[in-house]
């Protein structure tokens, strides 16, 4: 969706944002001809609608561009998939939107999924305009663009080797060095807890690590869930549970896109990226309720549902980025219904050990439209993953709180010394909206990439 942005073009039509109250002041100021025309159309100026007028010539002299006062994000997200095909150019109207948002939200606006059909159309394009920083923009539409496609693709062409394939290519592209461990690899490199997930698929598990970056710089460890189907395992999900769950590895898609937008931007920070790639399947040897797992950091876990797995392979993980000795941890992961239920489709759950820390990344979504909402940490709620074999569970018998207990389970591989953020994404559009089609999504993405960028000084 990066090509709809456009740096020259011999004709482009302006794009004239008005609003319901700018609207009539802005109409007078027009000759007759243009306000008889938008008055005989209907149009007043309410978001998401546009009025195309024409010139003298038949062609578009302009199009009058519906939206609120102050504009958001997805002002301009309707058009390109409205308006006719050719090209356009944000104007002066009533009302000012931010150039840079307003291409974005045009952009995010263009994008479909078109691996297994065509597009149902070519979108319009947009001139982008003046002082924007047009590497940075296309890099931001690029960084949804691959979260959406990863997410959207069935986990037949999206599985633990194919995700691999993915964050090799992008370890080439940036100079970055890529390293994974395979099947019995894990055992032997101590990652026992994402093998235990993971060996009852047909597709051996994986973790994945791409590095990049000066070493004397800040140690920067992203972790994202890359659990490619999750069935439920054993605790197998009901049908309607299971439908979307080629989404499973949102978590991972969004670390991904993350680290190639730091890769991208030269942060001067020492870039760790670690996937945990699996399939939660149901075979004689997949993992079983009950069971007692060893994890990398020495814990021995008793498995009370195997649809909680996620947190399972994310827990080596996090051990292994902390014995890296990260100056801070981000973890991204589609981790449980519980947020969902708590905060709705369109909020993600953010969790961070250091109150400081958690402000920053909220400033930072609050300032990119891109919102987070913070859960706590609650100590008081450990004991509800108590277990009467093991150090503890993976999740126990009550159905409260269960994003928080989730986030208290991976908290406890994380040294507290270290900043941590953790994330609990939905990863998915269950509506069609203008800039946020149905399916794959990014969602916290531009907050965190902000997030770094102020805090390492690019």
């Amino acid at each position: 969706m990066t090509a709809v942005l456009i740096d020259a073009a011999s004709h482009a039509v302006p794009l004239v944002p008005v609003s319901p109250t700018s609207l009539p002041g802005w109409l007078d100021a027009q000759d007759a001809a243009v306000r008889r025309w938008a008055e005989g159309t209907g149009f007043r100026g309410t978001p998401g609608t546009w009025c195309a007028v024409p010139g003298t010539d038949g062609g578009l002299s302009r199009v009058l561009v519906g939206m609120a006062d102050p504009p958001d994000l997805y002002a301009l997200a309707h058009l390109p998939l409205a308006l006719p095909e050719g090209d356009y150019a944000l104007a002066e109207g009533g009302v000012r939107p931010d150039p840079a948002a307003a291409a974005l939200g045009f952009a995010l606006g263009a994008y479909q999924f078109t691996r297994y059909r065509a597009g149902r159309r070519a979108p319009a394009r947009l001139l982008l305009p003046d002082g924007v920083d047009r590497m940075a923009l296309r890099a931001l539409a690029g960084a949804t663009t691959l979260v959406r496609d990863l997410v959207n693709t069935p986990t037949e062409h999206m599985g633990p080797a194919e995700l691999a394939a993915t964050v090799s290519g992008i370890a080439t592209a940036h100079g970055g060095k890529f390293q994974e461990w395979v099947g019995e690899e894990l055992l032997a490199a101590n990652f026992p807890a994402i093998h235990a997930v993971g060996r009852a698929s047909h597709r051996p598990p994986r973790l994945l690590q791409m590095t990049w970056g000066d070493p004397r710089h800040p140690h920067v460890a992203i972790v994202g869930k890359g659990v490619c189907f999750d069935t439920g395992g054993l605790d197998i999900k009901p049908a309607d549970g299971m439908r979307h769950m080629k989404k499973d590895m949102g978590g991972g898609a969004h670390a991904i896109a993350l680290a190639e937008l730091v890769m991208a931007s030269h942060l001067p920070v020492r870039l760790n990226l670690l996937v945990p790639a699996v399939e939660n399947a149901i075979a004689g040897n997949a993992y079983r309720p009950g069971e007692v797992v060893r994890t990398r950091a020495g814990f021995h876990v008793e498995i009370d549902n195997t649809d909680a797995e996620g947190r399972v392979v994310l827990c080596d993980a996090l051990t292994f980025a902390a014995q890296q000795r990260a100056a801070l941890i981000l973890d991204f992961a589609t981790l449980t219904g519980a947020a969902r239920i708590a905060l709705g489709p369109d909020l993600p759950a953010l969790f961070a050990n250091h109150d400081a820390l958690a402000a920053e990344i909220l400033a930072r979504g609050r300032a990119e439209q891109d919102p987070l909402w913070q859960l706590p940490l609650w100590q008081g709620y450990r004991p509800m993953l108590d277990s009467p074999v093991a150090d503890f569970a993976n999740a126990g018998p009550s159905r409260h709180a269960g994003a928080i207990t989730a986030a208290l389970y991976l908290e406890r591989f994380v040294p507290p010394e270290i900043p941590w953020a953790h994330v609990d994404v939905y990863a998915w559009n269950d509506l069609d909206r203008p800039g946020r089609p149905k399916g794959g999504e990014a969602q916290g993405l531009r907050a965190f990439f902000r997030f770094l960028q102020r805090r390492f000084g690019a």
